[in-house]
C-alpha cells in the first residue's frame, strides 16, 4: 500500500508505482512486504532495503537463491540507479 493511500486514501498513478516497485523488491528479495518485525526497530520490505542500502549492504537484500546468477557490481549499480 503507497503511502499517500495510507495516509490520505487517494489512489494515483504514483499508487500504481511504488506498488509495483514493492513488488519488484519481494521478487528480488524472495520475502514478502509484511515479513520484517524486530521490536526495536519494526520495519516493512522498503524500510528494511533502505537500511540495507544506507549500510551499504545492498547485496544483502539479493534472494539467495538468485546469488550465483547475478554479478555484485551490476546489483550495486541497479540498487543506486532505483534508488536516485
Amino acid at each position: 500500500m503507497s503511502p499517500e493511500y495510507a495516509t490520505e486514501g487517494v489512489f494515483s498513478t504514483k499508487s500504481d508505482v511504488y506498488s509495483f516497485g514493492v513488488l519488484l523488491l519481494e521478487i528480488v528479495c524472495g520475502r514478502k512486504n509484511t515479513c520484517f518485525y524486530d521490536d526495536e526497530r519494526p520495519l516493512n520490505l522498503v524500510g528494511h532495503v533502505w537500511e540495507l542500502w544506507k549500510d551499504g549492504k545492498c547485496l544483502e537484500l539479493v534472494d539467495p537463491s538468485l546469488e550465483e546468477l547475478l554479478d555484485g557490481d551490476e546489483v550495486q549499480r541497479s540498487c543506486w540507479s532505483l534508488v536516485r
